[in-house]
């Protein structure tokens, strides 16, 4: 697959050593969510539990000659049905993941955060792009882009945190966090920029934990050591972020989509502070990002999983 995709074939790699994950995924009735799920079954990353009006599973599954001979279906009416039937089969035990089909993101993620029936934690749910930038040597964790429009400083504490683990769960030796803004310096007049400098004092105090915290820092001197070395910047972060964080969601999304765009990056989604890793995938991505969406979700199922066994023994 070239040098380009090669954060996220080491990634596949790795995730071919583990077990298939069983994944419920939700109402995959067009071609390419119903082909991503079977093309990640096929690499081993997941045991899919497909859920959506039957026939019309085996009909996209008829006209586009996939095969799914061998997974199991689980029957729903419709997609709000089959978001509702996905999240029971998690509660169940049944499936270690979710995987988004061809639903709306909002069918689905309402069914996760539902009070009594769905997966809610103590933790704010967030998303986060895992990022293959050709040009750069690391991944990169972009946050949030998704889920969380204009978050306050408490939710970004969990969004955060949300990233943080996802960095361990990817086998990040070293997670360095930037909290980006227009500028390095505490402006008064710039809010992020004050909410930036009070995160990394809450990082300092133990508050968000598992990373070096610095902010706040513009794009430029999170990721460029050559800026920094301009704007003489002492800071173990800057130049050197793994994970980003934006102010909000219009940030996070124009900073992802620059980066697919126009430097040829791939972004891998997964939502993260639910009780199982949420695969998020869009009909426009390419089939290494969905495979390396899945792959990500693997890792996290397999941290979680890990801990698990630790507590009951």
């Amino acid at each position: 697959m070239g040098d380009r995709h090669a954060k996220y074939q080491k990634l596949l790699d790795f995730c071919k050593t583990l077990p298939p994950t069983p994944t419920a995924v939700a109402h995959p009735c067009d071609e390419s969510s119903l082909k991503g799920a079977v093309d990640a079954a096929r690499m081993g990353l997941i045991a899919p539990i497909l859920v959506g009006p039957r026939a019309k599973i085996e009909a996209v599954a008829k006209e586009f000659a996939i095969d799914i001979a061998g997974i199991p279906i689980v029957d729903a009416e419709h997609s709000h049905d089959a978001a509702e039937k996905a999240v029971a089969l998690v509660r169940e035990g049944r499936a270690e993941a979710l995987m988004k089909g061809s639903l709306h993101t909002d069918e689905l993620m309402g069914a996760v955060v539902r009070r009594d029936t769905g997966l809610r934690t103590a933790r704010r749910v967030s998303h986060c792009f895992v990022m293959d930038v050709p040009s750069h040597p690391e991944a990169l964790i972009v946050t949030d882009a998704a889920v969380n429009i204009a978050p306050t400083m408490e939710e970004k504490v969990d969004i955060i945190q949300n990233a943080i683990d996802l960095a361990h769960a990817l086998r990040f030796p070293e997670v360095r966090v930037a909290i980006l803004s227009a500028m390095e310096t505490v402006n008064p007049k710039l809010p992020s920029t004050v909410e930036a400098g009070a995160l990394c004092k809450m990082a300092d105090r133990g508050q968000i934990t598992g990373a070096i915290v610095d902010g706040p820092l513009a794009l430029d001197n999170a990721i460029s050591l050559e800026s920094v070395a301009i704007k003489k910047i002492d800071s173990p972060v800057a130049g050197r972020a793994n994970v980003l964080v934006v102010p909000d969601l219009e940030a996070g999304n124009m900073l992802a989509k620059s980066l697919t765009f126009l430097a040829g990056a791939d972004a891998a989604g997964i939502v993260l502070g639910a009780r199982v890793p949420i695969i998020l995938t869009s009909r426009a991505d390419s089939v290494m990002t969905r495979l390396a969406s899945c792959a990500v979700a693997v890792l996290v199922a397999k941290v979680r999983r890990d801990a698990g066994t630790k507590a009951v023994s």
